[in-house]
């Protein structure tokens, strides 16, 4: 192996564009502020669904990947901690659903009969489902198989990976707002209740895509992610009851058994919102090649092995040694 590349970011987007490019052939080291439990990521659903994110042609493009390998996982689950999960998704705010339909088998139109009260319309599908704690200590034993090392390790700015590297791969999420800097770069807050289980099997989606309050049902094995919500320029970490009211509420009118289900932990996530994702390369001014890999919004779990694949394809075009 005879290039080096530094990763900006520990979380999803980070450890699996270093697993790709380590596999590949490449000496991979992540700088991360914050553990992988500690990130965005590991506060995710983990739901496989195109969701926030734009351009929505591209988002598809690496969407449809994620969700072949994500997929292959799945045949590995208690490894992975991906599964695959039927489920219904709403007729959501413009999205269309036909690129989805190649890759998404026996994706179809919801029946009556399997809608809940209140809703007209919406789709019914089998798709990963990840676990996302799970998921991320797999993305990190992969990783050091590959002979990649992850370090707890805040980065001042792009130039000082640079300096470490030749090669420096953008995955710092929020954090690009500062990092790059990139004042496109906002939170948008989603809070998320964790009940436990009874006795639902399949996911259900709400969510349209302008709307601050949305309504999400993910069965996981540790209980049920209930959600949520989605505030622009929102950075509070910190759960709101009565939120966390208004969820139970509003997902107790699908499933009524969860108005009375035991809370178990509230969760405060800030997804890296942009007007479209930054995937392309740049020269640092030391002149160390810079592919920025940010801005994923609601889908960092969905695209994530596509944009990965993306970021290798870049390196190999702009003659970065591996």
């Amino acid at each position: 192996m005879t290039s080096d590349v530094i990763v900006v970011g520990g979380g999803v987007i980070g450890l699996t564009a270093a697993v790709t490019l380590a596999e590949s052939g490449r000496r991979v080291r992540v700088l991360t502020r914050d553990p992988a439990g500690g990130t965005t990521s590991a506060v995710a659903g983990g739901l496989c669904w195109p969701y926030r994110i734009q351009p929505e042609e591209r988002a598809v493009e690496w969407s449809v990947r994620s969700f072949h390998v994500f997929g292959e996982l799945a045949r590995r689950s208690a490894e992975t901690g991906v599964r695959l999960a039927s489920g219904i998704m709403t007729d959501a705010g413009g999205w269309n659903p036909d690129a989805w339909r190649a890759a998404v088998p026996g994706l179809r139109r919801a029946r009556t009969d399997e809608l809940p009260e209140g809703y007209g319309s919406g789709w019914r599908a089998r798709t990963p489902l990840v676990t996302m704690p799970v998921h991320l200590a797999y993305l990190e034993r992969r990783l050091a198989a590959a002979g990649g090392t992850v370090e707890r390790r805040p980065v001042s700015s792009l130039e000082e990976a640079g300096r470490m590297a030749g090669t420096v791969v953008n995955c710092s999420g929020l954090g690009a707002r500062e990092l790059v800097p990139d004042v496109r770069v906002h939170p948008v807050q989603g809070q998320l209740v964790i009940v436990e289980n009874p006795g639902v099997e399949e996911w259900f989606v709400a969510a349209h895509s302008g709307a601050s309050a949305t309504t999400y049902i993910l069965p996981q094995p540790y209980g049920v992610v209930l959600g949520g919500t989605a505030q622009e320029h929102a950075w509070s970490r910190e759960p709101s009851p009565a939120v966390a009211e208004a969820i139970v509420e509003r997902c107790a009118r699908i499933h009524p058994k969860l108005a009375h289900a035991r809370v178990l932990e509230h969760r405060v996530g800030l997804r890296p919102a942009r007007s479209a994702v930054r995937l392309e390369a740049e020269r640092l001014p030391n002149g160390a090649l810079c592919v920025h890999n940010y801005g994923h919004g609601g889908a960092g779990v969905t695209v994530s092995w596509g944009c990965a694949e993306e970021v290798a394809r870049i390196l190999r075009e702009t003659g970065a040694e591996s």
